[in-house]
């Protein structure tokens, strides 16, 4: 529930980009009080002429003014950007501070640099809540998924805000506890990840539309429509729906069209390769996703490769164009499941690593409203891990399994057919490797050790001598026998 405006400023946001603003005036249309601050004071007048006249939002001229006049225990979101910046800003901040005080970074902070702020921090009494924040600048503006991790203190004196201003579903508001230091960041950094998976497998879908069944753009926003009102219900299958029918002006051809194909990226989705490389954790999908983009940034170069390295000859389609419509669909909702699949195990990872104790039914629910990769299904990710909260991974879940083998035909048919024609489906083919990898009672990495243990004498277990526990072996002087 919203608090009664006040004229003392109730929270402070240090940061005017556009998701510093649309905070600032979420916090303030929900009635707390807001004062803010920019180091570019240009930007600070700009917003409060622009946006933010006759609202409750003062602007501050100096950082110290900004924490003077604040209610205490103060509690300041920077939204900045990550990395030295947000050093600067809470070294800016520290010393005007009082014990108590909360700083929150909303920003998209490495999780082992969140750790090492709160713990510096807390040895000055000071709290810091490091708080992953979904949604784009929409969801900034109307309600966003918020992922703090932190001092559950400080978290509960936060919660009346953070409540009022994340997004709403049908179970609540898009916010939970993560967990201490790290934990909020990390989860938006496997967020981020996840969404990565989402995008490529989605991109992966068109590719196959425009260069194997050659649709038009009209054509690939009806099939995306129809699709988000089924299982593939989501706000980037959503959008990409919408893409297809913006026109631009002047040419009046599709805009999509018109868009270099090379993706950008920010590091987070690097960030989550790195850390389940860490951990131990299997993400091929989330992989191949930044894979991807690292290949679409070579674009000279794929250009010249295309004039002297040849695939299959291309030659108009000749199934049922519908019949492969649908395996695309099925390929894709199972591809997305395995996407899935492998951030909440790394999530999950992390959590027992670190000891956050992260309550991912929880984490479903949150991302069900307000974030990029708010889907139907995460309700059904939820009920998962309500079922049971020591669920290894989700494909052992029986609803998620049974919908995997029921799309299963349709995913093989998609991978094996567009491989034939040359099409790179990077994302699709590496989750089908990660179910047949999973599902694989026997993998050839006994070989694989035996090669190990022939150079470097690394041991292996026998299957037949568990108890002898690692064993080594003479490989150059075991003859074979002569039978």
């Amino acid at each position: 529930m919203s608090k009664p405006k006040s004229e003392s400023p109730q929270f402070g946001v240090v940061g005017l980009g556009v998701m510093g603003q649309n905070l600032a005036l979420n916090i303030e249309r929900n009635g707390f009080a807001t004062v803010v601050w920019n180091r570019e004071q240009e930007w600070t007048r700009e917003f409060l002429r622009n946006k933010a006249e006759g609202k409750q939002i003062t602007a501050a001229e100096s950082i110290e003014a900004l924490v003077q006049s604040l209610q205490r225990p103060r509690r300041i979101l920077m939204m900045v950007k990550a990395g030295d910046p947000v050093d600067w800003t809470i070294d800016l901040l520290k010393p005007h501070l009082e014990k108590a005080d909360i700083l929150i970074d909303g920003g998209n902070s490495h999780f082992k640099d969140t750790q090492r702020r709160e713990k510096e921090l807390a040895a000055d009494h000071l709290r810091f809540v490091g708080t992953g924040v979904s949604g784009g600048e929409a969801g900034a503006l109307l309600g966003p998924s918020l992922m703090p991790g932190g001092e559950r203190e400080a978290y509960e004196e936060l919660k009346p805000v953070f409540e009022s201003i994340a997004a709403r579903v049908d179970d609540g508001p898009c916010v939970t506890y993560c967990g201490p230091d790290g934990a909020g960041h990390f989860v938006k950094m496997v967020h981020n990840g996840i969404e990565y998976g989402d995008m490529q497998l989605i991109a992966e879908a068109y590719h196959i539309f425009r260069d194997v069944l050659d649709l038009k753009s009209a054509e690939m926003a009806d099939i995306f429509a129809r699709w988000n009102e089924g299982v593939l219900d989501s706000y980037l299958i959503d959008i990409t729906a919408w893409i297809f029918t913006v026109m631009e002006p002047e040419t009046q051809r599709p805009l999509l069209e018109l868009i270099l194909d090379k993706a950008g990226q920010k590091g987070t989705g690097r960030w989550t390769s790195e850390v389940a490389l860490e951990l131990g954790v299997a993400i091929p999908t989330i992989h191949a996703a930044i894979e991807a983009r690292f290949l679409s940034a070579l674009k000279k170069e794929r250009v010249k490769a295309s004039q002297s390295l040849s695939g299959p000859e291309k030659h108009p389609y000749q199934g049922d164009k519908q019949e492969m419509i649908a395996a695309v669909h099925d390929a894709l909702y199972a591809s997305k499941i395995c996407s899935y699949a492998q951030g909440f195990a790394l999530i999950r990872a992390g959590s027992q690593r670190y000891g956050w104790d992260i309550d991912l039914a929880e984490l479903a629910r949150i991302w069900k409203g307000g974030c990029i990769i708010r889907a139907r299904f995460l309700d059904e990710i939820k009920q998962a891990y309500r079922r049971r909260t020591d669920l290894e991974n989700l494909l052992l879940d029986d609803n998620f399994c049974g919908w995997v083998m029921e799309a299963q035909p349709g995913w093989r048919e998609t991978v094996s057919r567009v491989q034939g024609l040359g099409l790179p489906v990077i994302a699709m083919s590496a989750s089908l490797a990660y179910f047949d990898s999973y599902r694989a009672a026997d993998l050839p990495q006994n070989l694989t050790q035996a090669q190990r243990d022939f150079f470097g004498s690394h041991g292996y277990q026998r299957v037949d001598r568990p108890e002898q526990g690692s064993v080594h072996t003479d490989w150059i002087g075991l003859t074979a026998s002569d039978d």
